[in-house]
């Protein structure tokens, strides 16, 4: 059980490094090989998780795991360079204590970005999808147990999770940069294991545009406690039957970094013409 008592530590030690007037509007996730957009971060300050009372720690290479807060475009926010997984072994409090910390420090909004692989031939590596939807392929969720009545109400609706107003706004920093920023549902699967191909077409048949190993427990938690959510994905690859090179988390993290440049200036461009509304 994670209640608002659970963050005192936490925020006793992060108020020792930023002003507690300092008060972010939005909450940042970095993906895998993304963790590059924090040196846009001005004014800024990183915690490792390790430093922060009741943080995981994430185990997976290209996750720093560390909290920085600073400015973007003038706009104060909260980032989260590195995430886990439940293939790590994590379970719904490791989720709510990240997510939810955001929600206590401030933030109204919550933009995430992962890597992803893609289903369909035309989105390929080093593209950009703005998330419209998701289907939980995990079949589990972080929000099963005691309802934390002071985050939420127990039964939440899904329908507007992905926020349609902050996505379009994804869409024309993207066309201002000359950035296409497609549009695609994403499918959360466990892992760590990439797909089979039976799985894929599976996955297909579904309705599902892009697959990842994160992302759904964190939205879930964060539509829980009332923040606006937009998911950003980066493309490494195309799925194992549209491709001959064998998939592996290096591949992952080279498509990634070379994505990730793109995002990074989508991120400034976005926080440039909108940061001000969020």
């Amino acid at each position: 059980m994670i209640s608002m008592n659970a963050f005192e530590p936490a925020l006793e030690v992060i108020y020792q490094h930023v002003s507690r007037d300092f008060k972010p509007s939005a909450g940042i996730i970095l993906g895998s090989g993304l963790g590059p957009l924090t040196e846009d971060i001005e004014q800024s300050v990183t915690l490792p998780y390790e430093e922060i009372p009741g943080l995981p720690i994430s185990s997976v290479h290209g996750h720093a795991g560390s909290l920085v807060l600073g400015y973007l475009k003038g706009i104060p926010v909260a980032c989260l360079k590195g995430r886990v997984h439940y293939y790590e072994g994590a379970g719904g409090d490791d989720f709510k204590m990240l997510i939810r910390l955001l929600k206590v420090l401030g933030c109204e909004s919550l933009l995430i970005t992962n890597a992803s692989g893609s289903l369909r031939k035309e989105i390929g590596p080093g593209e950009i999808v703005a998330v419209n939807d998701h289907i939980n392929l995990q079949f589990r969720n972080p929000l099963i147990g005691i309802n934390e009545k002071e985050f939420g109400e127990r039964f939440f609706p899904m329908d507007e999770a992905y926020n349609k107003d902050l996505r379009e706004k994804f869409k024309k920093a993207g066309e201002a940069l000359d950035i296409e920023v497609h549009e695609g549902v994403y499918g959360g699967v466990l892992g760590p294991n990439f797909e089979t191909p039976a799985e894929i077409r599976a996955f297909r048949m579904l309705g599902v545009d892009l697959v990842g190993m994160s992302t759904v427990p964190e939205v879930l938690i964060a539509c829980h406690c009332g923040l606006k959510v937009s998911v950003i994905s980066a493309i490494t690859n195309l799925s194992a039957d549209m491709h001959d090179e064998p998939l592996t988390h290096e591949i992952t993290l080279k498509y990634g970094e070379m994505a990730s440049k793109k995002l990074r200036d989508l991120f400034k461009k976005f926080f440039e013409l909108y940061g001000s509304e969020l």
